[in-house]
């Protein structure tokens, strides 16, 4: 070139004359991953939370199924109620089935009400123990000699029980009349005050169904006793 020539202009670089441009490789694609990620990650517990508080609002609580399911939710009134009469209704029973041993000579007449009773209270048991083991809560409490310690007010001694054991014919029926009326009376008086004092449902509504069964019971056992006058 001479000196009254002109430099040559520099070559202008276009985007088409470069080398295409290659994805990253190596260490360097997981970094940008993760500056990628990273504030994805960050926003999750919010998300979740928004969900979470958007479902304690809109859906139905499992967690009020579950305390149910436990017990948690059962107050000591209606746990007494059931333990108690669970072993007032064990008694009933097993007068009942005094009644209906031969040896015991009683009229068909009693016969007949002992059976009704036994059919009538046993199925309850069963209830009022199926809440007691669906409630978590233990069907009787032991002293330290392992008797149980649940005896509602109102029921038979040991030594009226004995008694009744020993009677026959006509002399069983009137004792066994007698204790029979004291005994529901006594439940009644239980049964009134699970109404009252109880907040289940299903307590409340053996509660009334006891009242008005044992009730009518009575009416027709105090015939039965004037009638042997």
């Amino acid at each position: 070139m001479s000196c009254g020539d002109s430099p040559p202009r520099p070559r202008r670089t276009t985007r088409a004359s470069l080398p295409p441009s290659r994805p990253p490789s190596g260490p360097e694609r997981p970094m940008r991953l993760r500056r990628l990620i990273a504030p994805a990650i960050a926003l999750l517990p919010l998300v979740l939370s928004a969900c979470s508080g958007h479902g304690a609002h809109g859906g139905a609580q499992p967690a009020a199924t579950t305390e149910t399911a436990t017990g948690l939710g059962i107050d000591d009134d209606n746990v007494a109620f059931a333990r108690g009469m669970i072993g007032h209704h064990q008694q009933a029973v097993e007068m009942a089935d005094l009644a209906l041993s031969p040896s015991a000579k009683a009229s068909p007449t009693v016969r007949a009400l002992a059976t009704r009773i036994k059919a009538e209270q046993s199925p309850e048991i069963e209830q009022m123990t199926q809440w007691l083991v669906g409630w978590g809560r233990p069907v009787a409490l032991a002293d330290h000699d392992g008797h149980d310690m649940v005896k509602m007010t109102g029921m038979m001694t040991d030594e009226e029980m004995t008694q009744l054991a020993g009677a026959k014919g006509v002399g069983f029926d009137t004792l066994w009349l007698s204790l029979m009326i004291e005994h529901h009376r006594s439940a009644i008086e239980a049964a009134s005050t699970a109404k009252t004092a109880g907040s289940d449902a299903g307590v409340i509504a053996l509660a009334d169904r006891i009242i008005t069964s044992q009730q009518a019971e009575i009416a027709e056992m105090q015939g039965l006793l004037d009638g042997q006058g």
